[in-house]
Formats: C-alpha cells, structure tokens, sequence
C-alpha cells in the first residue's frame, strides 16, 4: 500500500499530517493566525486556555473558542512547522481515537476563526489532509528534518532557529512548549547536538 495518503489510523502509529490552503492559498496571514492555530492544536490535545496561554507561542489570552476534548492522552506531536499556505504536523495517536477527528476539529475551527476574522467565505483548507505512516526511525528523523528545515527550503530564512513557527527551537534550544513531545525524537537522533547537526546536514532540495 501506498503510505503517502494513509487513512487507516491505528494506535501506537505517528504520522506525517500535512494540508494547504484551498487553491494554495494563504491560511495564515499574521502572528495571530499563526497563534491561534497552534492554541487550538493544544486545546485538541486536551490543555486548558490557562495552560496555553502562559507561553507566549500559543497565547490567545481573548479567545472564547471551546474545543471538547476527554484527555491529554490521545495524541502526541513531535514536531510541527506552519508556513504561509501549508502546515506540517508529525502526530502520534495514542488510543483508539483517530487523528482524523483532530485534524477535523483543528481545521474546522481555525477556519471559522479566519473566515470571521477576515470577512471570507468558504473552504480555507483542501478538502483532504494528507498522512504519511512513519514506519521506521530513519523515516521519523528524516521527517523531522524536512518538517524543521521548510522555511529554509522555501528561503524565508537561512537557519531554521530564525523561524518562530516550528518546534526547532523546543528541540535546539531554550524554548520549553508543552505541546511539543521531545523525549522520543532525541531519543532516536542521540542527544541534541546530534538533532541539530542531521537537521542542519538535511538537503533542502530533497
């Protein structure tokens, strides 16, 4: 089977989660929107308004969107990037819950925040997110740089610690956010210097 639109969600499986906006258009516009969608994300993961909004990454301190979710431990993510017109996730899934439901709340509620907020109309995300089934650790690594180096390969930035709106900087340096899981993927890369070092060493062309 091909993996690189894989459906069938499974417990104790990570996934590469990724999705544009509709007609490859902007889906975050300004810091907000870069803020109020990783808020979201950590309300599906089952924090508290309180809890995100003590860091500055996920603060939407004025926010009155409710997010319903049982517990914190459904869902894993190990890494993330936002770019103007995509986004990366890599997302484990602990039980039975599917990370399809968490991709649909996610989204849907982000995409009423822009549609609100900006007087639009309509889909903001393609219809169909994709999922790639991490199979083995060299793919998990390999993602993770990909995920990490998306803003160098697009040439926004020259390392990837300029860019606020990933999880490199959890991972290479001081920041701490909850959202992020760390344990595992410095686990499989070795230490830090090991993470930055196969980042940094990742071709961007691939």
């Amino acid at each position: 089977m091909n993996n690189r639109d894989f459906k069938e969600f499974a417990p104790e499986n990570i996934y590469h989660i990724y999705n544009r906006g509709n007609n490859k258009e902007k889906i975050f516009f300004d810091e907000q929107d870069y803020r109020a969608f990783l808020f979201r994300l950590g309300l599906c993961l089952g924090f508290t308004e309180k809890e995100l909004n003590k860091e500055e990454l996920t603060s939407m301190p004025f926010s009155r969107i409710r997010i319903n979710v049982i517990n914190k431990n459904n869902f894993r993510i190990h890494a993330f990037c936002l770019m103007q017109n995509h986004f990366h996730l890599l997302i484990e899934q602990l039980g039975d819950i599917p990370i399809s439901n968490l991709i649909l709340k996610l989204c849907t509620s982000y995409a009423r925040y822009i549609n609100l907020k900006y007087k639009r109309v309509g889909h903001i995300f393609q219809d169909k997110f994709k999922a790639v089934l991490i199979e083995n650790d060299p793919q998990f690594m390999w993602t993770s740089a990909y995920i990490h180096m998306n803003p160098v390969k697009d040439g926004l930035i020259k390392d990837p610690s300029e860019y606020p709106w990933s999880s490199y900087n959890d991972f290479a340096n001081n920041r701490d956010s909850q959202i992020i899981h760390k344990d595992l993927l410095i686990g499989i890369f070795g230490d830090k210097e090991s993470f930055i070092k196969e980042t940094l060493n990742f071709d961007v062309k691939e």
